[in-house]
């Protein structure tokens, strides 16, 4: 089939690739002459492994090609999918359609008769009907679930499709699309407009709520002297319940869960339903930042002033280069902000990171910005910082202090090697030494 893919964004860039690689012919469409060129060059400007490879690979063969011009989009394509960003709005929970409002509106200006318009952006409940009322075209509501990291896994072989369609047309022409993909066993939910929106809505706000909740128990913990890594694991075998999102630390961050729970929370307000814990959960998460900064200063004496402070991570998530939100750099700008001498690193989020704090310092490696540190912030999880040997890394620090803000490395290594560690929701470890002297 024919398709275009509105918007070359993280989703949009995604989407079309893969569609490419499911056999279709693909034409990816922005405003951004720049992004534009790059993508037909084989050029990804975000880090998303495989991603390169397979855009490079569908440009080269003429199956995958990206324009500026929506007269020419409308012309090829038989299905239109809108994959243009929500952010939240200023001044406001809510979020902002003004992207996907014009995304439509652009394609729908263009689109040959019969085309079918869908939208794959995470959207209040009620954007589907009304676009489709407004515009009066054939519109359907297709909800991405992708984990940055694995985005073109969870296109080509996702956990389940939803189709929110309002006719069996529709429906029978987004199973031609997907038709790889559904041969392959993938599960089917067909569904109304609104039920289609707040499938992606609810199952986020779910994965946020479970995030929470075991950092709430690590607060309970932290007050009472328990260990919030055996209380998940006991209470993660209940299959009822399960392991994953069961790591306490410094909470989640990211383009998707903090401004969607928070658009969901202000969407359902005005239903008039009150969905009041989402606002909890995101207080929860917020006070895991906070609980970070307290554990510096602590470490620190009392205060960070003048304390060399080596911060590991800036992405909000391992494997990606998506700084937006990110807990690792909101801590570390609060740092700064109270006078310590900063020093991040990560493998694949530095220039993003030096564009929106500059005043921050930053290091090519961990060994780098581990020299000369009096204390050192674990809040990524990328797998080479859990490979550091700690004897080796504390004979580069200034004083060996650590916080632990993923909940993934060895208290006990890490004390044994002369380590004053510290990790969310956990007690140090068994015969740690004391800070005097350090």
């Amino acid at each position: 089939m024919r398709l275009t893919v509105i918007g070359t964004g993280y989703l949009g860039a995604t989407h079309a690739a893969c569609m490419a690689k499911l056999g279709h012919e693909v034409l990816g469409v922005d405003v951004d002459p720049d992004k534009v060129a790059a993508l037909q060059a084989g050029r990804v400007p975000f880090h998303e492994p495989g991603l390169p490879e397979l855009i490079a690979r569908h440009t080269a063969s003429g199956r995958l090609r990206f324009t500026t011009d929506y007269a020419e989009a409308g012309a090829f394509g038989e299905v239109h999918f809108v994959c243009v960003g929500t952010p939240q709005r200023k001044g406001s929970e809510g979020a902002d359609l003004t992207y996907v409002d014009a995304a439509f509106a652009a394609i729908a200006e263009h689109a040959a008769e019969g085309a079918l318009l869908v939208g794959k952006s995470t959207v209040p409940v009620g954007t589907a009907g009304r676009l489709a009322d407004t515009l009066g075209v054939e519109v359907a509501w297709n909800p991405e679930f992708l984990r940055e990291g694995f985005a073109v896994e969870d296109t080509l072989r996702p956990d389940r499709l939803v189709f929110g369609v309002g006719s069996s047309r529709a429906e029978t022409i987004l199973r031609a699309v997907y038709a790889p993909v559904l041969d392959a066993g993938t599960p089917l939910v067909t569904a109304d407009f609104p039920t289609a929106e707040l499938v992606k809505t609810a199952a986020n706000a779910f994965l946020a709520t479970k995030i929470s909740f075991i950092n709430a128990m690590a607060e309970v913990c932290e007050a009472a002297g328990g260990d919030v890594g055996v209380l998940a694991e006991a209470i993660g075998y209940d299959d009822r319940i399960g392991k994953k999102f069961l790591r306490a630390g410094v909470g989640f961050g990211g383009g998707c869960l903090p401004k969607d729970i928070r658009a969901f929370a202000h969407r359902a307000d005005e239903l008039g339903v009150s969905l009041g814990f989402l606002r909890e959960v995101d207080a929860i998460n917020m006070r895991r930042r906070d609980k970070v900064v307290e554990l510096a200063r602590e470490l620190c004496g009392g205060a960070v002033l003048g304390a060399r402070v080596a911060v590991l991570g800036a992405a909000f998530k391992p494997d990606s280069d998506d700084i937006r939100d990110s807990p690792a750099l909101n801590v570390a700008a609060r740092l700064r902000l109270d006078g310590a001498d900063v020093t991040v690193y990560d493998p694949e989020a530095l220039d993003n990171a030096r564009k929106a704090f500059p005043l921050l310092g930053y290091a090519m490696s961990a060994e780098e910005a581990l020299r000369g540190a009096d204390l050192v912030l674990h809040l990524t999880e990328w797998p080479q910082f859990r490979e550091i040997d700690p004897e080796r890394a504390a004979t580069l620090v200034a004083r060996p202090r650590i916080v632990d803000g993923r909940g993934v490395l060895d208290g006990d290594r890490w004390s044994a090697a002369g380590w004053h560690f510290r990790a969310l929701g956990r007690p140090a470890p068994v015969g740690e030494r004391s800070l005097r002297g350090l």
